[in-house]
C-alpha cells in the first residue's frame, strides 16, 4: 500500500478517526485517492470553505466528543490559514492533528520558489503545536501517528501537526504488524501528595474548590467530591456543566466578580484541578485581583503548569481525572458540614447577575433559549452574548458549552466551531452565539452548513460593530476608529447560501423561530440588539 493509503487506514481503524476536515489542493491530491478509495468508505470528509474554517470545526468536534478532529491540509497558504484556529485550540489544550503536504524532500529549504513554498513550515507551524513533524521516513508514519495520539490521551493536549512531503504520498510503505491502538494508562496521582490532599481538605474549615476544562470526563467524580466536602466550587467557561445544572455548590465561572473574590480570599484551603488558573478564566475585568490566600493545593497534567499564575502549596502531577476519582474515593462516604450551600447561595445572592445592568438583556435571551433548546451546545465566538453566557447560562452537562473568550481569543470561531459540533453530537441541538463583527471572518462556512444538511442554529446579535472595543475606547479616552463599521444585510446573505434566514426583536419572536426550525439545515437568527434592550427593558 502507499503512504497515503496507509494514513487513512490508521486513522480509520486504529485511531477510530470518522470525520477528516479539509480542502483538497494539487499538492494533495494522491492524500484524497487513500481517502477515497473503497477501504476508507467509513471516513467523512468535510469541505470548510477556508482552511482557518477546517480548524475551528475540528476543534468544535474535538471539544464535542474528546476525541481529537482531524485536518487534511494543503501546503503554504492552507497551514498559514490555518494557524489561528490551532492557537486557539493549543490555547484551551484542544486535541487537533493536522496533517499536511509539504514540499518535496530534494527541495525542502531551498528556496527555489516552489509552489507554496515557505523557508520552513515545520518551523513556522511549532509555534502553535504540541509538536510539529516533518515525516522523511514513510515507514516511520505508525511511530509518529502514535506519538500524537500519546499526546491527546498522556499529556497536555492541543493540536499536533505532521507534515508529509508530496513525493511520499505515493510511496510504498509495509503494513505496521498490528492495527491495534497502543493502550496508554493516564497519570496518577502519587499516593504520598493524595494523602496529604485528603488531610489538609478534610480538616479544613472554609475549602474552595476551583474545576477547569481539564476535568470534563469526570463529572461523577467532581460531584461527589465537592458534595462530600461541601465546598462552593468555581467551575470554568471550560468545565460549565461539570457538576450538572444548578448545583447548589456551583459558583459558576465567576471568579472575576467581586463576590466569589472574596470566597476566594477567606479559603483557607483551595483545591484547583485541570485549570490554568489563567486570565480569562480568573481575571477577565484584568485588575489581577484575584487572591488565594489559603493553602492551594494544584492538579495539572502538565508540570510547567503548575509553576505558572498560582503558586502551589501542594502540586500534584496528574490527569485530572484520575485525581478527581481518587479524591472522591478517599471521601467516599463523607459528608462534611462547612456550610458549603449557604456560602455560594451568598455569593449568587451578592452578585445577582439577572439584576446586574450589564447582564440584564441577555437574561429573557438564555431563558428562551434554555426553554425551547434545554440539551442544546451552546458555541460562542467572541462577542457580546458569549460574555454574557459565561456568567447566565448553566448546562446539564460538560462538553455543552464552548468559546473563543478564553485563552486565545480569536473571532470567526463561533461559527465553524458550532459545525463541527453538529457533525459530532447529531443527537443533540447546537446554536452558535456570534455577533455581527465576528461572523464577517468565517461567513463563508455557511455554504459548508447547507451542503451538509447540519440543522445549527446561528443566533447574530447585531450591535452595529464592535461593541466592546467602542466601550474600550470610551473607557481609555480613545476616539473611536474602525469599530463603527458598516455591516452587509445578513438576512440576504445567509439566503444566498441556501439558508434560511429571519430577524427577532422580542423573546416571543425568538420562541417561535426556535420552535420552527428546520430539521435538516441551518437557521440564522439575526438579534437587532438595541430593539431588543427595548423591548425586554
Amino acid at each position: 500500500m502507499t503512504c497515503a493509503e496507509l494514513l487513512i487506514r490508521l486513522l480509520r481503524d486504529t485511531y477510530g478517526t470518522d470525520t477528516v476536515f479539509g480542502i483538497p489542493g494539487v499538492h494533495t491530491v494522491e492524500l484524497y485517492r487513500g481517502l477515497a478509495g473503497g477501504e476508507a468508505s467509513g471516513l467523512r470528509h468535510v469541505t470548510p470553505r477556508h482552511e482557518q474554517g477546517a480548524g475551528f470545526m475540528a476543534d468544535g468536534y474535538a471539544r464535542a466528543t474528546g476525541r481529537p478532529g482531524v485536518c487534511f491540509i494543503i501546503t503554504g497558504p492552507g497551514m498559514t490559514n490555518i494557524a489561528t484556529a490551532m492557537g486557539q485550540a493549543l490555547a484551551d489544550s484542544v486535541p487537533m492533528l493536522v496533517i499536511s503536504s509539504v514540499s518535496r524532500r530534494d527541495t525542502l529549504g531551498r528556496g527555489q520558489g516552489r509552489l507554496h513554498e515557505l523557508p520552513s513550515q515545520q518551523q513556522l507551524i511549532a509555534g502553535v503545536a504540541r509538536f510539529s513533524q516533518t515525516l522523511l521516513d514513510p515507514d516511520a508514519l505508525p511511530e509518529t501517528l502514535a506519538r500524537a495520539f500519546a499526546v491527546f490521551e498522556g499529556a497536555r493536549p492541543g493540536p499536533v501537526h505532521i507534515e508529509i512531503p508530496i513525493d511520499l504520498f505515493d510511496a510504498p510503505v509495509r503494513a505496521p504488524r498490528t492495527w491495534q491502538r497502543r493502550a496508554l494508562a493516564p497519570a496518577a496521582p502519587a499516593e504520598a501528595a493524595l494523602a496529604q490532599a485528603v488531610d489538609w481538605l478534610g480538616t479544613a474549615a472554609r475549602p474552595l474548590v476551583l474545576l477547569g476544562g481539564g476535568c470534563v470526563d469526570a463529572p461523577q467524580a467532581a460531584r461527589s467530591l465537592v458534595e462530600a466536602l461541601d465546598a462552593p466550587t468555581v467551575t470554568t467557561i471550560n468545565a460549565k456543566g461539570l457538576l450538572g445544572r444548578d448545583h447548589p455548590l456551583d459558583l459558576g465561572a465567576n471568579a472575576s466578580l467581586p463576590a466569589v473574590r472574596a470566597l476566594a480570599r477567606e479559603a483557607d484551603v483551595v483545591l484547583a484541578i485541570g485549570t490554568e488558573l489563567g486570565e480569562t478564566d480568573y481575571d477577565v475585568v484584568f485588575d489581577d485581583g484575584f487572591h488565594l490566600d489559603g493553602r492551594l493545593i494544584r492538579v495539572d497534567i502538565d508540570a510547567q503548569q503548575l509553576a505558572r499564575n498560582q503558586a502551589a502549596d501542594l502540586a500534584l502531577v496528574a490527569n485530572a481525572d484520575q485525581a478527581l476519582e481518587a479524591l472522591a474515593a478517599r471521601f467516599a462516604g463523607v459528608r462534611l458540614a462547612r456550610d458549603g450551600g449557604a456560602r455560594t447561595r451568598a455569593a449568587l445572592a451578592a452578585l445577582d447577575l439577572p439584576r446586574d445592568p450589564a447582564f440584564a438583556a441577555y437574561v429573557p435571551l438564555f431563558a428562551t433559549l434554555r426553554e425551547a433548546l434545554p440539551e442544546a451546545i451552546l458555541v460562542g465566538d467572541s462577542c457580546a452574548t458569549t460574555y454574557a453566557a459565561n456568567h447566565l447560562v448553566a448546562q446539564p452537562a460538560p462538553r455543552r458549552f464552548f468559546n473563543a473568550s478564553t485563552g486565545y481569543g480569536t473571532l470567526g470561531y463561533g461559527l465553524p466551531a458550532a459545525l463541527g459540533a453538529s457533525l459530532a453530537r447529531p443527537d443533540l441541538p447546537v446554536v452558535a452565539l456570534v455577533g455581527d463583527g465576528g461572523i464577517m471572518f468565517t461567513l463563508s462556512e455557511l455554504a459548508c452548513a447547507v451542503e451538509e444538511g447540519l440543522p445549527v442554529v446561528i443566533l447574530l446579535w447585531h450591535n452595529q460593530g464592535y461593541e466592546e472595543i467602542r466601550r474600550f475606547m470610551d473607557s481609555a479616552g480613545v476616539t473611536r476608529l474602525g469599530v463603527d463599521i458598516r455591516a452587509p444585510d445578513f438576512l440576504t446573505l445567509a439566503q444566498g447560501f441556501g439558508c434560511l434566514a429571519t430577524r427577532v426583536a422580542a423573546p416571543a419572536e425568538l420562541a417561535h423561530a426556535l420552535a420552527t426550525r428546520p430539521a435538516d439545515g441551518p437557521l440564522l437568527i439575526e438579534i437587532d440588539a438595541a430593539a431588543w434592550q427595548t423591548a425586554v427593558d
